[in-house]
């Protein structure tokens, strides 16, 4: 077999490892627009303008930290450690994800989930938020919090979401969900009729633009 041959075998076999590779990032993506579009309506709040939304939710940004997560919004997440924040426990049982971190305070997603400061604590009148890290769902795993929140998309009104906080244990049921632009932060804002539970995540999950949120909105349910 001659040099060229070999050189030759050499670049189909890399073409086609570069055509899969391309395929398998860029096919989780657009099966979930199809998805997405199907399912979760984009709210648009009338303080946001969808085209601007669009053009500066599509840079690259480190979203490995909560305060990227909202365009032009300012909050101060300087003073926020998350290896020092009270802690407590979030599960999603139709998710397999089981005693998962959340940090009172901080800003890195690579640790922990992030209950983001000044929202309602768990069980208490108002809306607890809850930020948390997504890639490519092939990578999903519920104890790595840099995937955690892959298949969040997977989700449907109903599902149930534990939330063990000071030794007790809320149980949240699923109401909606629907995807927002990164200027919109509506979704932090509070309700005192009852004790809400809002989990956010970047979608498509995988996409570095981080372009929309996918928001899990639920309310807590008693025990039967």
């Amino acid at each position: 077999m001659t040099k060229y041959t070999i050189f030759k075998i050499s670049a189909i076999i890399s073409g086609i490892s570069g055509l899969i590779i391309l395929f398998g990032v860029a096919y989780p993506i657009i099966k979930y627009e199809m998805h997405a579009r199907q399912n979760f309506p984009l709210l648009i709040s009338p303080l946001v303008n969808p085209l601007t939304s669009q053009i500066l939710g599509s840079e690259a940004k480190d979203s490995t930290r909560v305060s990227n997560w909202f365009n032009n919004a300012d909050f101060n997440f300087s003073n926020l450690n998350s290896s020092q924040a009270p802690l407590y426990h979030l599960s999603i049982p139709k998710l397999k994800i089981y005693d998962a971190l959340v940090s009172l305070g901080g800003d890195d997603l690579s640790v922990s989930l992030i209950h983001f400061p000044g929202t309602a604590l768990p069980g208490k009148p108002g809306n607890s938020v809850i930020f948390g890290h997504s890639v490519l769902p092939i990578f999903f795993n519920p104890k790595n919090y840099l995937t955690i929140f892959s298949n969040l998309p997977l989700l449907k009104t109903g599902d149930e979401i534990y939330l063990n906080y000071d030794s007790v244990l809320y149980r949240y049921q699923v109401e909606s969900m629907f995807e927002i632009f990164p200027e919109d932060i509506q979704v932090l804002e509070q309700d005192g009729s009852d004790s809400f539970l809002t989990l956010v995540t970047c979608v498509p999950p995988g996409d570095p633009r981080m372009p929309r949120r996918l928001i899990v909105r639920a309310r807590v349910i008693p025990f039967n």
